[in-house]
This record gives C-alpha cells, sequence and structure tokens, in this order.
C-alpha cells in the first residue's frame, strides 16, 4: 500500500499523523514545497504518476483542488482519491470515470451524527437548526490566522467554505432542499477578505431549516436543533452530547472521541471497505458545490 499526501498544511500533517499509525511510514509520501524533515517528499504532480500509489489524499488550499484532482484523473487508473473538503473554490465540472473519489466530510462518522439518522429514519422532521460559532485564530494554533489561505477570497477561503461540513450535513438528513434566503457578508475585524458569518433559510421536503455560521465569536458552540411531532433533539458536537425529549421522558446519549476519531473511520472505510456507505461520493460533493453557489448566488 503507497500513499500520497498533497498538501502538508494542518490537515495534511493530521492525515500524515493517523495514516502513519495504521501503515507503515515508509510507503507514505508527501508532495509539498514546504521544507520538512520526511524522506519521502515529491516536488511535483509527475512523481505521483511515477510512484503508481493505491491511495491519494488531496489536502491542499481549496483552489488547487480542481488541478491536481483534473491532473491524477487523467495520468493514473483504479486509484482511491480523497479530496478534503470542499470539493473545490468554486462550482466546476470535471467527469470523473478512472478513479474513485470522496470528499472529507469526516462528520458523518460521528457516532451521535450516526445515531441521530438512525432515530430520525422515517419520522418527520418539522423544524431543523443547525448552529456553528468559532473563532478562526483559535483554529490552528501553529498558524497565525492571517496568513492562512481561508481568509484570502481569491485562495478558496470564507466560511461557507470551510464550514461545508454544516452544508452536507444538511443534505445528509434530506435530498430536497430548498434555499428562501441567504445573508453572508465581513462584519468582524478579522483579517481577511472573505464572509465570516452566514444566515440561511430554507425547506426540506417537509420541514423549515435555518442554518446561522460565524467564525467571529469566542461563544464556540457548535448544535443542531430538531423538532419532530413527538421528538425535540439537542446534539451538542464538542461536547458529544445528544439529548432526545418527549412529552414523559429524556434521554442522554455521550460519546468520548478524540479529535481524530472520525477521520480514521474514513480512512477505514475508504481502504478497508468499513462503514462505505457514510462515505461522501464525488457526486455528493459536487451536489454541496452547487449549493453553496445558490447560496451564493441568492445572498441578501
Amino acid at each position: 500500500m503507497k500513499i500520497v499526501i498533497i498538501g502538508f498544511g494542518s490537515i495534511g500533517q493530521r492525515h500524515y499523523r493517523i495514516l502513519s499509525k495504521i501503515y507503515d511510514p515508509k510507503n507514505i509520501f508527501v508532495l509539498t514545497k514546504q521544507s520538512i524533515k520526511i524522506k519521502n517528499k515529491l516536488k511535483n504532480l509527475k512523481d505521483i504518476t511515477k510512484l503508481n500509489p493505491d491511495y491519494i489524499i488531496i489536502s491542499s488550499e481549496n483552489y488547487k483542488h480542481y488541478n491536481q484532482l483534473k491532473f491524477l484523473e487523467k495520468n493514473l487508473y483504479g486509484k482511491k482519491i480523497l479530496v478534503e473538503k470542499p470539493l473545490f473554490h468554486k462550482n466546476l465540472k470535471l467527469k470523473i470515470v478512472r478513479n474513485k473519489v470522496y470528499v472529507g466530510y469526516n462528520l458523518r462518522f460521528h457516532p451521535l451524527l450516526i445515531k441521530l439518522r438512525e432515530i430520525l429514519k422515517n419520522k418527520k422532521i418539522i423544524d431543523f437548526k443547525v448552529i456553528t460559532n468559532s473563532y478562526l485564530p483559535n483554529w490552528r494554533k501553529n498558524i497565525v490566522y492571517s496568513k492562512n489561505f481561508t481568509v484570502f477570497k481569491e485562495k478558496g477561503g470564507g466560511i461557507i467554505l470551510d464550514l461545508s461540513h454544516e452544508i452536507d450535513i444538511l443534505t445528509w438528513f434530506e435530498k430536497k432542499i430548498k434555499f428562501f434566503y441567504s445573508s453572508y457578508s465581513k462584519l468582524s475585524n478579522l483579517k481577511m477578505n472573505t464572509e465570516d458569518n452566514l444566515k440561511l433559510i430554507g425547506k426540506f421536503k417537509n420541514s423549515n431549516f435555518y442554518l446561522d455560521l460565524n467564525y467571529f465569536s469566542r461563544n464556540e458552540l457548535r448544535y443542531l436543533f430538531i423538532d419532530t411531532n413527538n421528538l425535540s433533539i439537542n446534539l451538542d458536537l464538542i461536547r458529544n452530547n445528544l439529548i432526545i425529549s418527549n412529552d414523559k421522558k429524556k434521554k442522554i446519549f455521550k460519546v468520548k472521541i478524540n479529535r481524530n476519531f472520525t477521520y480514521v473511520k474514513m480512512h477505514n472505510a475508504i481502504l478497508r471497505n468499513k462503514d462505505k456507505n457514510l462515505l461522501c461520493t464525488y457526486k455528493e460533493g459536487i451536489r454541496v458545490m452547487k449549493l453553496i453557489n445558490q447560496i451564493k448566488n441568492l445572498n441578501s
């Protein structure tokens, strides 16, 4: 098993650490311009074709994903490729027929989200709220946030792309989505030229939904609030608590997982066919990009 990681920022390094515990580090190669201590360093994309690896992870800046994936699709065959979320920096077309491509929406492997999907199966959702507050300077402690590509619009930054996990969660629970209202802008004094907040209102097949994202708040939280006719649900993805309430009782589910748990599960799904049905396919990743395009076009 030969593995290549393209890009060695914080997420590329995370993938390297995780995979080095599962596979022999001698068979893991990194394509980066950075000066790194790892001996298995590749200089360019052509080196990947010479190496002919089994598994490739694109964890570079968002705006590089499209050209890198296009090159791999043209020059390789029968490979497994994971593209870190979001798939691209904007809504682009690229036909994939030669390789198997997945998108890195690892939150699908969170045990409480999986539990929630089981609970909601065949239940009519009447209201769905997603609220995420985060503080961008705290995201990557080893990187000054103002130097990260995420603060540059031309490099595919901005909260809509950065927190597209939340948009993928919406599509994971309901396929038919219609947007009524979208508002995004830059409100904070963070050093960036991209949007730092998003308010989104829409409708599923049978329910309303509300999405509220920002990365200027020190009141950090990541919640899902869901109501059916018989249940009220509170999922806290920071404290890893799921509370299910009805008229008679309240059930609380808790899990203890580390930050790498969902990534390990995602890699195992791709490489060992474990829980493969949870993976975000290329087609689903394209759908998220189309929805992001709709959100941006609807901005009020």
